[in-house]
């Protein structure tokens, strides 16, 4: 079976962040209590597991709104890397990058919405 999905730019964009994020949480995880990192670590595989299962889905509706879905876990990481950089927990490099991970994906998914609509 192909899985269409994995060729999408924004799926692979979107694994890279959450990894690169994974690896954020590990290296701070004194920073934060627990259940801040857990927000972080679901909302980041939220973006890539709903890319996923939306292009699993026959129906253009139920794809567009796994993508929608996925578009918000973009803007709640917005929030918890605000956080993370107001705790000094990212360098200046790192929170710019996130950002721009942040705004391309987004964008990218906005996109894809549009597409299926």
């Amino acid at each position: 079976m192909a899985f269409t999905f994995e060729n999408l730019d924004v799926y692979k964009r979107s694994l890279q962040f959450a990894t690169t994020i994974e690896e954020l949480l590990v290296e701070h995880q004194e920073s934060f209590n627990r259940g801040f990192g857990d927000q972080l670590s679901r909302a980041s595989l939220s973006i890539p597991l709903n890319i996923a299962e939306g292009n699993g889905r026959w129906h253009q509706g139920d794809k567009r709104q796994f993508f929608w879905i996925a578009r918000g876990s973009v803007f709640e990481c917005v929030s918890l890397i605000e956080i993370l950089n107001s705790k000094s927990c990212l360098t200046e490099t790192q929170y710019n990058n996130l950002r721009q991970d942040m705004d391309a994906i987004g964008k990218m998914l906005t996109k894809l919405v549009q597409a299926h609509s």
